[in-house]
């Protein structure tokens, strides 16, 4: 751990989850396989955010998949960091993307896609996707795994 413990403050220490995802930092390490064309998964089946005109929670799980370069995602950073959008006012659509693009800045990510899928809002679900481009030839691609909504029919 004392290896880490400068670089990644976040992973060494007792740390409070950002106000907005403006004040969240993503950190990285270096990534253990980089020769290795590897996907990277992360799963938030309860993810949190307000809508920003009326201030009601929305609810998401969200799926991420990225195939990394030299660098990959810290875990407990991303937890304060998607934490974050908890008293966030944004749409589903916005909040889906600017995790996506964030990941991307941070990493410097080969590829990586994310699924928002959002419970119901006004009766009506609402999923994003959103990918950098297409995925790197070879690359084993498992489905997402989280069903459509269905609700009662």
């Amino acid at each position: 751990m004392t290896e880490y413990s400068e670089t990644l403050p976040q992973l060494g220490g007792i740390a409070d989850v950002p106000a907005s995802p403006n004040d969240a930092t993503l950190e990285t390490v270096p990534n253990p396989h980089e020769d290795a064309g590897y996907l990277i998964r992360f799963s938030c089946p309860e993810f949190t955010s307000i809508c920003p005109v009326t201030g009601q929670p929305d609810f998401a799980h969200l799926v991420i998949d990225y195939v990394p370069t030299d660098k990959i995602v810290e875990s407990k950073s991303l937890k304060l960091f998607l934490g974050s959008f908890r008293n966030h006012g944004a749409f589903h659509e916005d909040c889906t993307i600017a995790i996506g693009k964030r990941i991307v800045a941070s990493t410097d990510a080969k590829w990586l896609r994310i699924g928002g899928y959002w419970y119901p809002r006004g009766g009506i679900p609402i999923d994003v996707f959103w990918q950098t481009g297409v995925p790197p030839k070879g690359l084993w691609l498992p489905d997402q795994g989280v069903p459509e909504y269905r609700g009662r029919g």
